[in-house]
C-alpha cells in the first residue's frame, strides 16, 4: 500500500512553534480516515507516539537555505544494485539500497516470498523489465550507520 506522505510542516503540532534548523524532532504517521497525515513534534514536546500512530521517526531538522547534496543517477544506483548481487556478504548493503531504489520508484516490490526460510522481496525493475529477487536482511544499528556513510560518500556529489 502506497502512502503520500508530506514534507514537515517545520511546526510543532503539540506546541505550535517552528521547530528550528538543527534541532531534534520526531514525526508520526496517524490514520484518519482513508488519508494519512504527518504530524511534527519537537524534541521537547514529544512525549511519545500519538494513538493511533501507524509509524513514527526521530530526525534532525534541516536548514532551509543548506544547499542539498546531488544524487548519483538513476542508472548508477541500478548498476550498483546490480553488482552486489554478486557479492554475498554485502546482502545488508544490497537491502538498503533496493529500499532506496523502491523509494526512488526505480524497482517495483511485486511480492514477498519465502526462500529457503528466509524472508525475500520479488522486485520489478521496469527500466531493465527484470526481475529481482533481494533477501530481507536488516542491518543492526551500527552497521546501518556505516553502510548510511558509505552511501553518502558514494552516491552524493559534494555541494559547491
Amino acid at each position: 500500500m502506497d502512502y503520500d506522505v508530506h514534507k514537515t510542516t517545520r511546526m510543532c503540532a503539540a506546541s505550535g512553534r517552528e521547530i528550528a534548523a538543527g534541532e531534534t524532532f520526531y514525526s508520526a504517521l496517524v490514520r484518519e480516515g482513508v488519508e494519512v497525515k504527518r504530524l511534527d513534534y519537537a524534541g521537547d514536546a514529544w512525549t511519545g507516539p500519538p494513538d493511533g500512530a501507524i509509524g513514527w521517526w526521530k530526525s534532525t531538522m534541516a536548514d532551509r537555505d543548506a544547499k542539498k547534496p546531488k544524487a548519483a543517477p538513476s542508472e548508477v544506483l541500478l548498476e550498483l544494485f546490480r553488482e552486489l548481487a554478486e557479492t554475498p556478504e554485502r546482502r545488508d548493503v544490497r537491502y538498503v539500497l533496493t529500499l532506496l531504489l523502491v523509494r526512488r520508484r526505480l524497482l517495483k516490490l511485486e511480492d514477498t516470498v519465502d526462500e529457503d526460510g528466509r524472508e525475500t522481496l520479488v522486485l520489478y525493475c521496469p527500466r531493465d523489465e527484470q526481475t529481482y529477487r533481494v533477501a530481507v536482511t536488516v542491518p543492526d544499528d551500527r552497521r546501518a550507520a556505516e553502510i548510511q556513510d558509505y552511501f553518502a560518500q558514494l552516491l552524493y556529489a559534494p555541494v559547491a
